[in-house]
């Protein structure tokens, strides 16, 4: 369905123009609500009208509201910062009418604080006469960044993380919701990993949180299919440059491999959204979400190489999640001990994927190792922050200084280096009959498939320990919790591998893994089934 007409930018205070618009925008929706059922759902309305300006302006229809209502704005998404996404909005505004009959009241939303918004009217905070009524909520979005952690409007394209431009009412996030497109510019299309609904260019979802998991591309992109056991794949690009066959072979590969090391898809479709590009145009990095991901690299073969990181998230944080990430708390920091877990280790699984796929060679995977190893050697602050710690942490990334050697270390490398040690330690236990892979596939049984959580580390340690039939509680205590020094030599070598650390001039160090020249017969049948990614 077409929406109706937009609030302009104009001053706070509702003048007679201004009334007629937003009347105008609330007897629509309420005509339509009154076409639907007595449940009707949150909706939203997301206009392009403004391009140049880059603002988004959003209409969000509130059927029932309840007494007291509010309304909010994430403060956090994809990063774990607090960005306080409220600074963007402007122009809050509301319509109502109580439930049956009775007068239309219109004002500027009532602030609460940096990100909540009352909907009552009156002075003293009480709610107009009726026992609910019918909200539509107008306001404006400003976005111009590129990335996809981000969102951006220009006359490019839209690229949207909806949470960054969406407000919620807090006690009804569970209900499903729709939203719309209006202003598309001519010759654009419109993607994300959603169901459609019941207009044009609009999309469904059960819940407030299914809606927000779910990043939009509009413009004029390229796009190709696939199909791999099972699940359909959907490619979308934006670039002025790229390699079609290369990251059509390289995502067939990827996705092959990691289906077929958890047991298959737990999805139907899913989505690449691809910004290929200078960094300055596109930003960097990828971003992960349910049934979907959005990447921005600097050439194909980069964005390949996240994909493979980017996909396993398809398991590992987004459906193996720790108990501490839920139920996601929109308002505030969200602490969790698991990050070297959910973001490390997924790093581990990105760099085994690449090496068994042949898209890297066996150097490659070493020397990726190598340098985890080398730049956090470097960091003095190894010493006293934990791997848990750091994903703590992970709240002051947004402060430059913490990137100081001597105040954090990356749960990014620390985990991908443990996921490493850890594996081969799982191997050498068990004589290579059990591997990470089959912890994985444990967690994914144990948690994931019966829609539980795991318990940060110690979810994953019980796993571990269940998978091996030995007790890692020596491990997770000396290099998960605590700070002891890693003996690299002592896990690499059960593949027969070794470890060579220089420390330059300048106080960088580099590393090199290297193969021995004479392993024994189980560290060459280790080393050979290791990097197959297969067991005894």
């Amino acid at each position: 369905m077409r929406r109706a007409t937009w609030l302009g930018s104009t001053p706070n205070r509702l003048g007679r123009a201004r009334r007629n618009t937003l009347l105008f925008a609330f007897l629509t929706a309420l005509a339509l609500a009154c076409a639907s059922s007595a449940s009707a759902t949150i909706e939203y309305a997301v206009s392009f009208s403004q391009p140049a300006n880059h603002v988004f302006h959003v209409r969000m229809e509130i059927p029932h509201a309840a007494a007291g209502e509010t309304i909010a704005m994430p403060a956090w998404n994809a990063l774990y910062q607090i960005r306080d996404f409220a600074y963007r909005v402007r122009d809050v505004e509301v319509a109502r009418a109580p439930a049956g009959s009775g007068p239309i009241d219109f004002s500027v939303a009532r602030k609460l604080d940096k990100q909540d918004w009352s909907l009552d009217t009156a002075t003293d905070g009480s709610r107009i006469a009726g026992s609910g009524t019918d909200d539509v909520v107008t306001y404006s979005v400003m976005w111009n960044a590129p990335g996809p952690f981000d969102s951006q409007l220009d006359e490019h394209h839209a690229f949207i993380n909806l949470a960054e431009i969406l407000m919620y009412v807090p006690d009804r996030r569970g209900e499903g919701t729709q939203i719309e497109f209006d202003d598309v510019p001519p010759g654009w299309r419109i993607v994300t990993e959603l169901p459609p609904g019941t207009g044009a260019n609009s999309f469904a979802a059960p819940s407030y949180d299914a809606l927000v998991d779910a990043p939009v591309e509009a413009g004029n992109f390229e796009e190709f299919e696939f199909d791999n056991d099972g699940a359909h794949f959907r490619v979308v690009v934006d670039s002025n440059s790229w390699q079609k066959g290369l990251l059509r072979d390289a995502l067939q590969r990827i996705t092959g491999y990691e289906l077929k090391l958890m047991g298959g898809p737990p999805f139907q479709e899913y989505t690449f959204i691809f910004h290929i590009g200078p960094y300055a145009d596109v930003g960097g990095g990828g971003m992960e979400h349910m049934n979907s991901t959005a990447i921005a690299a600097t050439s194909t073969s980069s964005a390949a190489a996240i994909a493979a990181h980017e996909f396993f998230h398809v398991w590992n944080v987004k459906r193996i999640r720790p108990q501490s990430l839920e139920p996601v708390d929109y308002s505030k920091e969200q602490y969790t001990r698991a990050l070297w877990f959910a973001e490390g280790v997924t790093s581990a699984y990105a760099g085994y994927t690449l090496e068994r796929t042949g898209l890297w060679s066996r150097k490659q995977f070493y020397s990726d190792i190598a340098s985890q190893i080398a730049d956090f050697e470097w960091r003095p602050a190894r010493k006293w922050q934990s791997a848990e710690e750091s994903s703590l942490d992970a709240w002051f990334e947004k402060y430059d200084d913490y990137d100081s050697p001597d105040r954090s270390i990356s749960y990014y490398e620390k985990g991908q280096i443990l996921g490493v040690m850890l594996d081969l330690a799982i191997r050498d236990a068990t004589d290579d009959r059990k591997s990470l892979d089959d912890v994985m596939r444990g967690m994914n049984d144990e948690y994931a498939k019966k829609g539980r959580y795991y318990d940060d580390s110690a979810g994953v340690l019980r796993v571990v320990n269940k998978v091996s039939g030995k007790d890692f509680s020596d491990f997770f205590r000396r290099y998960v919790s605590g700070t002891d020094e890693i003996p690299y030599d002592r896990f690499l070598g059960i593949a027969g591998l070794k470890l060579k650390l220089e420390t330059a001039p300048d106080g960088t160090i580099a590393a090199k893994i290297s193969e021995l020249p004479h392993p024994s017969a189980r560290q060459g049948r280790i080393r050979d089934a290791w990097l197959r990614g297969v067991t005894e």
